[in-house]
């Protein structure tokens, strides 16, 4: 190949390149415009939040919302990071159903990595991509009154049901949507450690996912956003099911399509939308800008959750 037509086919490539990010902008700009001054929370965790390069793209596209006139809310996660501070320190913690039991010891653990290391690392990045982040815990201004979170398990062999002693494990109770409804209206983005007080000042350590759907359903956000590990609901041929409803979702962890550590996720999504958020949405964080791909584009990224179907073809909007 002469060096004129290897030239030639690299500038044809450059200007394919571009035309494909013209019609990028040129589909997101009617979900630009039907989300402008829409309110979007959205669950950081998993992959998404350990992965330096998928750090950086995801605190981006945060600014990016914010910018184009959407409010986003940031809840993190942080397991990971707790369960390695604490074998640092030697201290020994369990599980049951998927929730890390907390006792005073643990507990301390949990709200230094929340509050502190994560929270910080999670604003510091927004603010590097040319956001204004702030960093929040659920203690702060009393945004998340929480109480002892109770759950209850029968015994196999002698069928009897036994409350289970999580210790400090919390459960929202009330949600301060006025101090989140006052950033919005500014160029602040808060970013959330998922902790609450409980109704004698004791600390409550929360699941972000619940913490994040209780936040959406007390600040009627537009899009409830979990990003997960996984591409989003599969059905019983693995493929992902772009969208279904509530009814529809309840249906498939009844009948089993929807299992293990995606019923939680799903059942989160289920309440936030009956609770007042038009959509919830359960999508991989370990692809670049899924964030990006699913809100402005027709076809989205994972699983969009609805109270009922859409009756228009833009099922996104």
């Amino acid at each position: 190949m002469t060096e004129a037509r290897s030239s030639k086919i690299s500038g044809l490539d450059a200007q394919n390149q571009q035309l494909e990010k013209a019609r990028t902008l040129s589909e997101a700009l009617p979900f630009m415009r039907a989300y402008a001054g829409k309110t979007f929370v959205i669950k950081y965790g998993g992959h998404a939040m350990g992965d330096p390069e998928l750090a950086k793209l995801f605190a981006r596209d945060i600014v990016l919302l914010k910018q184009v006139g959407i409010n986003p809310i940031v809840v993190h996660g942080g397991g990971p990071q707790i369960g390695a501070m604490l074998e640092r320190l030697k201290i020994k913690s369990s599980f049951v159903d998927g929730l890390r039991v907390t006792d005073s010891a643990t507990v301390e653990v949990v709200e230094m990595v929340l509050s502190g290391s994560i929270n910080i690392q999670v604003t510091g990045a927004i603010n590097e991509a040319g956001g204004t982040a702030i960093g929040l815990s659920g203690k702060d201004g009393s945004l998340i009154q929480a109480r002892k979170l109770k759950r209850k398990k029968r015994d196999p062999d002698s069928n009897i049901e036994k409350v289970l002693d999580l210790g400090f494990v919390g459960e929202p109770v009330s949600i301060n949507a006025n101090v989140l409804e006052d950033l919005a209206s500014s160029d602040i983005i808060p970013v959330i450690a998922p902790l609450g007080t409980g109704p004698k000042g004791e600390t409550f350590n929360i699941n972000a996912d619940t913490a994040a759907g209780a936040i959406a359903a007390a600040v009627g956000a537009s899009r409830l956003l979990m990003l997960t590990d996984v591409k989003g609901v599969l059905n019983k041929k693995g493929k992902l099911i772009s969208e279904m409803t509530a009814a529809q979702g309840q249906a498939n962890i009844r009948n089993g399509t929807i299992k293990g550590g995606m019923i939680p996720k799903t059942e989160t999504c289920i309440k936030s939308v009956s609770d007042g958020v038009e959509a919830a949405v359960i999508l991989d964080g370990r692809v670049p800008h899924a964030l990006i791909l699913e809100i402005f584009t027709e076809h989205g990224a994972g699983t969009l959750i609805r109270k009922a179907p859409k009756r228009y073809k833009k099922r996104r909007v």
